[in-house]
C-alpha cells in the first residue's frame, strides 16, 4: 500500500486538497479505475471520484506530488482530468450541452432503428413483413458505427488500461450481432440480428441522454450560490478606485461598495454607513445596519449608503466560499452503501463476460444450435450492464442534496444523509424557515383623513425605495387596490427612512428617530410586540399613519410540524432572536 495513506504519515505531513473535472467516465467501473489510479500516486492520502458529478476530490502531500502529476495519472489510463479553479469559477462539464447532443443522437438513432423495430413487432403480431437485407444493413451501419462510436471509444480506453467497463459489454454484444448479420447478408443465408444491435445502441443512448439531463441539475445549487458573488470588485489603490477581477482582490485591500451593489468580500467597514440585505446567507428577512467597525459578508447586497470595506477574507476563505464547499462536500462524498456498490461494480464486468462465455459453452455442450449459442451469449452481455447499479446511488444522493440546497437545507456530509432515518428531533431555524422570510404589514392605523388617500400617498412615496420595509408597505397598498402617483424629490435617509413629495405633499416615512428629528409629534403608544417593527408616515408635517410590520409564520409551517409530530419526531425552534419573538412564532 502507498505509504502516503499510512495514518502515521497523514498526521505529520501538511495536506492539500484539489478537485478535478473528470471526462470520459461512462459507468461505475470507470469511476473505480480513476479512483484507483489517483490513490496509487505517491503522496496521495485519499481520492474520491463521483460518477454523477464527474468529479474527483484528492487529498495529498504537496511536497511529494501536485495537480499536474495527478492529472497525468488520470490521462495515462484514458480519461481526462481538468483541475477545478479554487476561486469558485465555473466548474465541471456543461451538462446542458451534453444533454442536447445526446438528445439529437437518440432521435436520429431511433429514427433509423424504427423500420427494424417495426419489422420485429410485425413478426410478433403475426403479420410479418421483411425488409430487404441490404436495406437493413444500410440502416444499421450509422447506428452502430456513428451514434454507437462512443461505446467503442470507451471500450478501447478501458481495455487499454487493463480493465473492462459497461462500454465493453455494449460494444462486444452489439458488434457480435452486427458482424454475424453482415456476414449473412454477404453470404446470403441465416437470420439477421441488425434490429437487436440497433435497438440496444438506441436504448443505451437513451439512457445516457436521461443521465446527462439528470446531471444537469446536480450542480444547480452550487451555481446559484456562485451567482451571489460579483465577478469584479472596485478596489482603492494608489489613491484611485480601480475595477479588478474578483480573483485579483488581496487580503487587506480597500474595497468600495456603491449603493445597490453586492459586497464582493468579507471585511470590516472602515468608512460609511448603510443597511445590508444578508438574507441570501443568513435567512434574516430585514436588512441589518452596518456602520464603521461592523463586519460585512461577501454576497450581501448593500443598501442606500456608500461603504468602504477593508477585505478580511477573499477567495476561498469567504463565508460564501465555505458554504459552497459544504454543499460540494455533501454532493461529492460517498455514503457507505455507495462504497459497497463501487466494490461490486469493479468486478461486475469481468464476471459478466465470464458468464457470457459460460452460457455459450453450456448451450454448445447440450447441443444447441449456433443461433442459440450466439443469442444466449449476447443476451448475457447486453442485459447485465452495471450502469444503473453504479449510477443510481450517486445520482440519488446528488439529486437529494441538490434539491435540499435549493430549498435552503445544507447537508453536512453524505453519512449524515444516510443516517437521517434515525432522527428523533428536528431543530428549526426561525427566519425564512418557519416564517415567510419577508416582512409584511400586519396592522395599519391612520390618524386623520381618508385611509385610502393616505395609503396611496405614503405607498407612492416609497416606490423609489428598495428597502424591504418600503416594499412591505407597497405590497400592502396593492392589496387595497389604491392608486399610485408620481414621486418627486425622493431622498433616502440612511438608517432612518425616506422623504419625498407626492401630489404636492411633503412625505416622511421611517422610524421614530426620523419623526423626532423632523419635530413630528407622536402619540403615546404601547411598545411594539417583539419581532415586529413600527414604521411611521407623516404627510404635510403631521403624523398620518402607523404601520406594524412583521415576518409572519409560513402557511405550511403548521402542517409541516404537525406531520413531523405524527411521524414521531419532536420539533424544536432554535433562534438568536429575542426570546419573546421566538415564543410568539413557536406558539403560533
Amino acid at each position: 500500500m502507498n505509504d502516503a495513506r499510512n495514518p502515521s504519515t497523514e498526521s505529520t505531513a501538511p495536506q492539500t486538497r484539489a478537485g478535478f473535472a473528470i471526462g470520459g467516465m461512462t459507468c461505475a467501473a470507470c469511476a473505480a479505475r480513476v479512483e484507483s489510479a489517483l490513490r496509487h500516486v505517491d503522496g496521495v492520502t485519499s481520492a474520491n471520484v463521483n460518477l454523477a458529478l464527474e468529479r474527483a476530490d484528492v487529498l495529498f502531500d504537496a511536497a511529494r506530488t501536485g495537480p499536474a502529476a495527478l492529472a497525468a495519472a488520470v490521462d495515462d489510463i484514458g480519461y481526462q482530468a481538468t483541475p477545478v479553479d479554487d476561486d469558485l469559477a465555473a466548474r465541471g462539464i456543461d451538462h446542458a450541452a451534453v444533454a442536447r447532443r445526446d438528445g439529437i443522437h437518440v432521435a436520429w438513432s431511433a429514427l433509423l432503428a424504427a423500420p427494424l423495430i417495426a419489422q420485429m413487432v410485425s413478426h410478433f403480431a403475426g403479420v410479418p413483413f421483411h425488409l430487404p437485407p441490404w436495406f437493413e444493413f444500410a440502416l444499421a451501419i450509422p447506428v452502430q458505427f456513428y451514434f454507437g462510436w462512443r461505446f467503442y471509444a470507451g471500450a478501447f480506453k478501458a481495455l487499454r488500461s487493463g480493465s473492462a467497463n459497461m462500454d465493453v459489454l455494449v460494444a462486444l454484444g452489439t458488434s457480435a450481432a452486427f458482424a454475424l448479420s453482415a456476414y449473412r447478408v454477404f453470404t446470403g443465408g441465416g437470420a439477421l440480428y441488425f434490429e437487436s444491435a440497433a435497438v440496444i445502441v438506441t436504448l443505451v443512448l437513451f439512457g445516457k441522454w436521461l443521465e446527462s439531463r439528470a446531471k444537469r441539475g446536480t450542480t444547480a445549487a452550487i451555481r446559484v450560490l456562485m451567482t451571489l458573488r460579483p465577478e469584479t470588485a472596485r478596489v482603492r489603490r494608489a489613491g484611485e478606485d480601480r475595477e479588478v477581477p474578483i480573483a485579483d482582490v488581496r487580503l487587506h485591500d480597500i474595497v468600495v461598495v456603491r449603493p445597490g451593489e453586492r459586497i464582493p468580500v468579507d471585511g470590516i467597514v472602515i468608512e460609511g454607513e448603510s443597511d445590508c440585505d444578508e438574507s441570501m446567507l443568513t435567512g434574516e428577512s430585514l436588512p441589518v445596519e452596518r456602520h464603521r467597525g461592523d463586519r460585512v459578508i461577501g454576497g450581501a447586497i448593500n443598501g442606500v449608503g456608500l461603504l468602504i470595506v477593508r477585505a478580511g477574507a477573499v477567495g476561498r476563505d469567504t463565508t460564501l466560499a465555505k458554504i459552497i464547499r459544504v454543499v460540494e462536500a455533501a454532493q461529492s462524498g460517498k455514503a457507505p452503501v455507495q462504497r459497497l456498490v463501487d466494490k461490486i461494480s469493479a468486478i461486475f464486468v469481468p464476471m459478466v463476460m465470464g458468464l457470457a462465455a459460460l452460457a455459450a459453452v453450456g448451450w454448445w455442450a447440450i447441443g444447441g444450435t449456433p443461433d442459440q449459442i450466439f443469442a444466449s451469449a449476447i443476451a448475457v452481455l447486453v442485459i447485465a450492464c452495471p450502469c444503473a447499479l453504479g449510477l443510481a446511488t450517486p445520482a440519488a444522493l446528488v439529486a437529494g442534496t441538490g434539491a435540499a440546497a435549493r430549498a435552503g437545507i445544507l447537508i453536512k456530509d453524505i453519512d449524515a444523509l444516510e443516517r437521517a432515518h434515525h432522527l428523533t428531533t428536528i431543530v428549526f431555524d426561525k427566519t425564512g424557515t418557519l416564517t415567510i422570510g419577508k416582512p409584511q404589514v400586519t396592522q395599519a392605523d391612520f390618524a386623520t383623513g381618508d385611509p385610502d388617500t393616505i395609503l396611496s400617498i405614503v405607498a407612492s412615496a416609497q416606490t423609489a425605495s428598495e428597502h424591504p420595509l418600503a416594499q412591505a408597505v407597497i405590497a400592502f397598498a396593492r392589496t387595497k387596490n389604491v392608486k399610485f402617483s408620481t414621486v418627486h424629490d425622493f431622498k433616502s435617509i440612511t438608517g432612518q427612512g425616506i422623504s419625498a413629495r407626492v401630489l404636492g405633499h411633503d412625505v416622511l416615512v421611517g422610524n421614530e428617530a426620523l419623526m423626532r428629528s423632523r419635530a413630528i409629534a407622536l402619540p403615546a403608544q404601547a411598545p411594539p410586540v417583539d419581532g415586529t417593527t413600527r414604521v411611521y408616515a407623516a404627510v404635510g408635517g403631521a403624523l398620518a399613519a402607523t404601520f406594524i410590520i412583521a415576518d409572519e409564520v409560513r402557511p405550511e409551517s403548521r402542517s409541516a410540524v404537525a406531520a413531523l409530530a405524527a411521524a414521531g419526531l419532536r420539533s424544536i425552534l432554535l433562534s438568536g432572536d429575542h426570546p419573546a419573538t421566538a415564543a410568539r412564532i413557536g406558539g403560533s
